[in-house]
């Protein structure tokens, strides 16, 4: 069975330091959060916000050795009061909990699009 979690974060600024400090830091939270095996991560794709330029967020998931997994950016669909300087991830993995056991991340100012999922 696979499951997916979303997470996300904000940067300060959008610069190449940020976008890969912020997007190891989601994703760290999110493996150990989880217990999730690299080795069961199915793919994960991230979106950031318009005015993220600096760099790809998939470069922080290379870092991490990450580098036989699928990974996607994308830049995420902009709406008026959209959280500015945001990166989003979807990470799936092979799991057998269930969907409530899945505990999504959001950290920094993203803390804000998902006040109902933070226990």
């Amino acid at each position: 069975m696979q499951r997916s979690v979303r997470g996300a974060i904000t940067v300060k600024v959008d610069t190449r330091e940020e976008v890969l400090g912020a997007t190891t830091e989601v994703l760290m939270e999110i493996i150990e959060q989880n217990s999730i095996d690299l080795t069961d991560i199915v793919n994960i794709v991230f979106t950031a916000t318009d005015d993220i330029r600096s760099e790809f967020p998939a470069v922080a998931a290379r870092g991490l050795g990450l580098t036989s997994i699928p990974l996607l950016d994308c830049q995420q669909m902009m709406c008026d009061n959209a959280l500015a300087l945001c990166i989003r991830v979807m990470l799936t993995y092979n799991s057998t909990k269930s969907q409530d056991n899945i505990k999504h991340i959001y950290l920094r100012e993203a803390k804000k699009l998902r006040p109902d999922l933070l226990k």
